[in-house]
């Protein structure tokens, strides 16, 4: 394991950890480039990203940089491997076992899950059915975007979110621009939540847990590969608002945990569980909390006054920074926004 000093640790060792779920998805040539990768480096991998007749890129956490054939750096993007059509054919057909056609619905979003919870984000000419996307074809660009386990990144904000009188949490909204650390956090929390934090007077709770992408628990054939608590039970790839109402019906949850709220639907199933009396922590894309209240479902979900904690992140040095949390109370007052932190 490698920690930060922050006290972070990574539970995911490169040599043993995603190598292992994402060589199995690389074409041959790259496949022999990434594990020659400095291990230091390795570990501050975020991304990988093909894009074809262009360099090969790895994205770290301080940003981009070119890779040539022995797995150096380069600063010459000239000297870079030169990432192929047959590379970004030959990736897909890893990731589909060559049956594109059987992951057209998640074509059709523009990225597939792969075992690990790792997702592989895809580029090309989009297909159109009436207006919206049936699927894409003429694949041009892969990103392969690496999921890790860091325990204790959700820690500086459980203290503000559990409701000590209650011996629960408080409905909470987690939110950020996107490689902000939203779904590596919340995973966290889930499983704190789910483990129980004595010390914090917060017994273990039943978690419902919706992971509609295969990112969060990173299930295979059913079964988490993350940790995600003692207590949790997964919905895996169901969309999120049938699967809060399934678990709510079934479950018993005492928690309900999601990624990725947006649309109307989305909320009103989020209601539904609000109004059960079911605690719920979940994630918004978004900058600010005045961009997510311009959004017509969440400007209604902000209106309910249901949701309690509003946590901000953010990336200084790293993702998954607490840059503030803010009090619900405060939130519908005109210019009261208030930090809580």
């Amino acid at each position: 394991m490698t920690a930060e000093p922050s006290g972070r640790v990574y539970q995911n060792r490169p040599e043993i950890g995603f190598i292992a779920d994402i060589n199995p998805v690389l074409p041959f040539n790259i496949r022999k480039i990434v594990p020659a990768v400095d291990s230091g480096m390795l570990g501050r991998l975020e991304e990988i990203r093909l894009r074809a007749l262009r360099p090969l890129a790895l994205g770290l956490d301080t940003g981009d940089v070119f890779i040539n054939e022995s797995g150096q750096v380069v600063e010459d993007p000239q000297k870079a491997y030169l990432v192929t059509r047959e590379d970004v054919e030959r990736c897909l057909g890893l990731v589909s076992g060559s049956s594109i056609y059987a992951l057209e619905e998640e074509i059709k979003n523009g990225f597939i899950t792969i075992p690990g919870g790792h997702r592989v984000g895809i580029t090309g000419k989009t297909v159109l059915e009436s207006g919206r996307v049936k699927t894409v074809k003429y694949f041009s660009g892969i990103n392969i975007r690496i999921s890790r386990e860091v325990i204790g990144s959700a820690r500086p904000l459980l203290p503000r979110i559990i409701d000590r009188e209650g011996g629960t949490i408080r409905h909470t909204m987690i939110f950020s621009p996107p490689r902000c650390g939203k779904t590596t956090v919340l995973r966290d929390a889930i499983r704190m939540i789910s483990d129980g934090l004595p010390e914090l007077g917060l017994p273990g709770q039943a978690v419902g847990l919706v992971d509609e992408r295969s990112e969060i628990a990173g299930c295979y054939c059913g079964i988490p590969q993350r940790n995600v608590g003692l207590r949790t039970d997964v919905l895996d790839g169901c969309p999120k608002a049938e699967g809060m109402t399934m678990l709510l019906r079934s479950m018993g949850p005492s928690v309900i945990a999601t990624d990725e709220i947006g649309g109307q639907d989305d909320v009103r199933a989020l209601e539904e569980v609000l109004n059960a009396g079911v605690k719920v922590i979940f994630t918004v894309h978004g900058s600010s909390l005045e961009e997510l209240a311009a959004r017509p479902a969440l400007n209604y979900l902000f209106r309910l006054g249901a949701v309690e904690c509003f946590v901000q992140l953010g990336r200084d040095k790293r993702a998954g920074v607490v840059k503030g949390i803010f009090d619900a109370k405060n939130i519908l007052k005109a210019g009261a926004i208030r930090c809580i932190n």
